[in-house]
């Protein structure tokens, strides 16, 4: 395990032993969760990097634990495996390496019919204050802040097309003594990890319901992720954007400890 995801761990560990010395009554309540996480890239319609990109579907996996901290009131922090990104498809600017030898200056941006689907997986944990109601099978709200640390990003893309000077595709690129523009190939698994920010911060929110099963108690729940973050290190390049999710996901959790 490298330094970050121990790093990861560690905050994790020591959240869980903070609330559980500044509790101030209750169970601590430990499980495990899974789940479809439906993300997309929100940024600017005015920005030709980052519009335009819809949801995706990625995995969604971790640990819970929940620490009463009064009637009806806990504190719930994670450790998740989610996969946030987005997905675009049509005519959109190339921001992959161009083949040499096209007639354009250098810092021309081109255009290209393409599918472009950014594959961002990050370990993040969320400290949620929840609020639950009912006596048998019960409800609950959840809100609170997540932090975000990236493992992976990849940007997948698929297709073949010409080249063009203009996003409405009018103007192609054609390379002398040819009179059509040639067709390339856009398929490539590129590594952007490097041109994004390790860290992502953000609100996570959601309800559910909790229905008692055997020794402890399943736990069904949707929540969304607002992240806060751009995660471009160079905007101007890349483009302004951030995070966001709709999760849904499937938990079971048992007692753990009660407090003297």
């Amino acid at each position: 395990m490298d330094r970050k995801r121990l790093g990861v761990l560690a905050i994790f560990v020591g959240l869980l032993l903070i609330s559980r010395a500044t509790g101030i009554s209750g169970e601590v309540k430990i499980g495990a969760h899974g789940g479809l996480s439906i993300p997309s890239i929100r940024g600017s319609e005015t920005d030709l990097f980052s519009r335009g990109f819809k949801s995706r579907q990625g995995p969604y996996f971790g640990l819970t634990a929940d620490i009463g901290m009064a009637h009806r009131f806990s504190l719930v922090v994670d450790l998740n495996y989610t996969s946030q990104g987005g997905l675009r498809t049509g005519m959109q600017p190339i921001t992959m390496e161009l083949p040499p030898g096209l007639p354009i200056p250098p810092g021309t941006i081109l255009y290209a019919d393409f599918r472009n689907e950014t594959v961002l997986d990050y370990i993040e944990i969320p400290v949620l204050g929840r609020l639950t109601f009912g006596d048998k099978i019960r409800f609950f709200i959840d809100a609170g802040p997540y932090f975000g640390f990236l493992v992976s990003a990849r940007a997948l893309t698929a297709g073949t097309s010409a080249f063009y000077l203009d996003e409405a595709g009018t103007m192609p690129i054609i390379i002398p003594p040819a009179t059509d523009p040639p067709e390339f190939d856009l398929g490539a698994d590129t590594d952007v990890k490097d041109s994004l920010k390790t860290t992502n911060i953000g609100l996570a929110g959601g309800g559910g319901l909790i229905y008692p099963l055997g020794p402890g108690e399943l736990i069904l729940e949707a929540h969304f992720q607002l992240g806060l973050t751009t995660i471009q290190k160079d905007i101007e390049t890349s483009g302004k954007s951030q995070t966001g999710a709709i999760v849904i996901s499937l938990g079971y959790r048992l007692p753990l400890a009660r407090k003297k």
